[in-house]
């Protein structure tokens, strides 16, 4: 009888791995990635997801939460964050959440369902146990920073929380925002869409206000000046929470050196320091320089907002004046 040899993948036995039946696993994604398999797949998360709400009540809100800006290092910051053997994976492990968006467009799920996204007390016991010092459980949504009933919930939910949000230049904030859409639902060029904004999320921000259910696509993704306007945004979450419970930097300095804004958290949160290496920036957007008379447009649009800025956190920052 005649055998056929399976299709191996490089780094097979000779190379010191494991033989992979390519034939096999291509067709194990194709079954993954069909309707049969994307419905198991849905209903095993919502399994867990109820599974975590069923002992919410043995779960407590994360002690760090990163809340933006938006296009300014969230992912980075979250990636170097979770690479500390102390701070705790949310749950389910496997779906690595980096955020739960629960303070801004799912307040309507509730707290219990907030609290399913992070580990149980006794996850916390075995992991304490194990390291030597308590751990803590993190989430970054960047669209908290701008959300306007974001610090007062978070406030409500995770009081004693530590509040990190870092500032990216405005102007290449707003480009890189609109870049990230232009992939995505933005049929204008940058210039036109600046220009639609105050027509296309004029009120938002006041429905939400007047209604807290409201949930505005607008408000967050066709608002690139607005969310560049980093003020007003930081004026609530200083409001809604002490002083001392806010850390923010400008992004540019974080990557210049993460490890030092890194061991800056960490050190806040009750962590001991964690090497990151060298460290490689995440959810970068490269792409060819804006328009020079747009540049200078928003940069004279912004110009009043930055000075806010800098005598709000009595600092300096790299892209002000």
């Amino acid at each position: 009888m005649s055998l056929s040899t399976p299709r191996t993948a490089p780094g097979g036995r000779a190379a010191g791995g494991r033989t992979i039946d390519t034939a096999d696993a291509s067709r194990l994604t194709k079954l993954r990635r069909g309707r049969a398999g994307t419905a198991l797949t849905d209903a095993a998360k919502a399994a867990l997801r109820q599974y975590g709400v069923a002992t919410a009540g043995h779960r407590r809100p994360p002690e760090l939460i990163v809340v933006g800006a938006k296009r300014g290092g969230t992912t980075s910051l979250w990636k170097y964050l979770d690479s500390h053997p102390g701070v705790l994976p949310t749950f389910p492990r496997a779906e690595k959440i980096k955020g739960t968006y629960f303070f801004d467009e799912e307040w309507a799920q509730g707290e219990r369902w907030y609290r399913s996204h992070f580990p149980t007390d006794h996850a916390r016991a075995k992991a304490a146990e194990r390291l030597g010092y308590d751990p803590i459980a993190l989430e970054a949504s960047p669209y908290y920073l701008f959300h306007p009933h974001a610090p007062a919930r978070a406030r409500q939910v995770a009081p004693d929380a530590v509040i990190v949000a870092l500032l990216r230049d405005p102007v290449e904030r707003a480009f890189s925002h609109y870049k990230e859409r232009r992939n995505h639902t933005e049929p204008l060029s940058f210039a036109e869409a600046l220009a639609a904004e105050e027509e296309r999320t004029g009120g938002e921000e006041a429905r939400m206000l007047a209604d807290p259910s409201v949930v505005s696509p607008a408000h967050r993704h066709q608002t690139y000046l607005a969310q560049s306007r980093y003020a007003p945004m930081l004026q609530r979450w200083f409001a809604a929470f002490p002083r001392d419970q806010v850390l923010v930097t400008a992004a540019e300095d974080f990557y210049a050196d993460p490890q030092k804004f890194c061991d800056q958290v960490t050190e806040r949160v009750g962590l001991p320091h964690h090497d990151l290496g060298n460290p490689e920036p995440f959810n970068s957007e490269p792409s060819a320089d804006m328009d020079p008379e747009v540049r200078a447009q928003l940069r004279a649009e912004l110009d009043e907002d930055i000075t806010a800025v800098e005598e709000l956190l009595g600092r300096a920052m790299p892209w002000g004046g």
